[in-house]
């Protein structure tokens, strides 16, 4: 490892992203939250879904944190950023993932209905494609499909 450089704490990084995802139910959105770490582990950008707050379909918490990210590193590059995110990406997010060049994704909980990195798809690890983020699943699980499972229960 490079000097000045850490290993990122998945599981403290994960708390950051349900503190966001509590700020998302706050707003009675669906509980997603999602922070871009630099490789020294710092954050560089965070986001939480927006689409009820904003009434835009691409408030995704994945991809207002890349925004944020790229927008403080002054670059759309985020080669050597990890994302960290409560829920598994969707196809619109996997496809940011892949596109902005996120070394690596950490994620919480599995999504069956609409999962793009190994539920329903596996876009991020898809081998036609020109990048391949390292993945890491499960961090924090239980917590993100409490947060979630609460918030569905509440709706039905």
């Amino acid at each position: 490892m490079s000097s000045g450089v850490r290993r990122v704490d998945d599981a403290a990084a994960m708390r950051r992203a349900l503190v966001l995802a509590e700020r998302a139910l706050a707003a009675d959105d669906v509980p997603v939250g999602a922070v871009v770490l630099d490789p020294a582990g710092e954050v560089v950008g965070e986001g939480f879904n927006t689409r009820e707050r904003d009434q835009d379909p691409l408030g995704h918490a994945e991809l207002v944190a890349l925004r944020s990210a790229s927008s403080r590193l002054g670059t759309w590059r985020l080669d050597d950023c990890t994302l960290v995110v409560t829920l598994e990406p969707c196809t619109m997010c996997a496809g940011a993932i892949v596109s902005s060049r996120v070394r690596r994704l950490v994620l919480g909980a599995w999504d069956d209905k609409a999962g793009a990195v190994g539920s329903l798809w596996d876009v991020v690890r898809d081998r036609r494609l020109n990048h391949r983020p390292e993945v890491t699943s499960g961090v924090l699980a239980e917590e993100s499909s409490t947060l979630l499972r609460a918030f569905f229960a509440e709706r039905r």
